[in-house]
């Protein structure tokens, strides 16, 4: 979906979502820039891919319909596993990215604790006995053997050693309640990534939405502020 005309921006959504996720903001900075929401490829209304995606595939998705729409440069604004695709196109394609908004993103390797060490050497230990081994998580037990393995290869990806590369202006939203990405996340972007800033938000992982008064009016102050550059 675009509308409006100026400056573009694009919106990248979260893991199991669709573009409809940033109607709401993207509606209103319509009346000022061009605005693009992407359903990214196995969500919404694309077709699943047609081999296991990783982030790296996803960023060169969008790369095409850049292309395809006449977009040039773009600011970016992505929500959790958008925020990795927005992480990735900033540290390796810096001439599409003008700046990027990273909205409770995934991208770093998460702390882990002896339970899920735990767990995991008793899935192996099942495995190897002939056994399917331990569920996955929700979201992974709801998707397609296709789009489990994507699911895979996006997780496991830790995109840490890409935050020096990022080097275009970054505003970092987060939740104050996040439980998915949790607040230490948050400060290893802003530790990383050289020319960003942090606003926290009321809500959890999806405070874009609980809080969403004043996600968009420092979006918008944001946007305004690097325009022209």
């Amino acid at each position: 979906m675009c509308a409006g005309a100026g400056e573009n921006v694009v919106f990248l959504h979260g893991w199991g979502s669709s573009a409809s996720a940033f109607l709401f903001v993207a509606g209103r900075l319509a009346d000022g820039y061009r605005v693009t929401l992407v359903d990214m490829a196995g969500f919404g209304g694309s077709d699943t891919p047609e081999y296991p995606y990783g982030v790296p595939d996803y960023a060169a998705d969008v790369l095409r319909i850049m292309g395809i729409l006449g977009i040039g440069r773009a600011h970016f604004v992505g929500h959790s596993f958008g925020g990795r695709v927005c992480l990735e196109l900033a540290a390796k394609h810096p001439d599409a990215v003008k700046s990027i908004a990273l909205v409770d993103s995934a991208g770093l390797k998460p702390r882990r604790g002896l339970k899920y060490y735990v767990r995991v050497g008793a899935h192996k230990f099942l495995k190897k006995l002939g056994f399917k081994g331990l569920a996955g998580s929700e979201d992974y037990r709801a998707l397609s053997p296709d789009m489990q393995n994507t699911f895979k290869k996006v997780v496991n990806y830790d995109q840490s050693p890409l935050l020096c590369h990022v080097l275009c202006p970054t505003a970092i939203f987060w939740g104050r309640d996040d439980r998915v990405t949790p607040m230490y996340m948050a400060h290893k972007f802003k530790r990383g990534i050289s020319d960003s800033a942090l606003f926290l938000l009321d809500g959890g992982h999806f405070a874009f939405v609980d809080d969403g008064a004043t996600f968009y009016a420092i979006l918008r102050a944001f946007l305004r502020g690097q325009e022209g550059r």
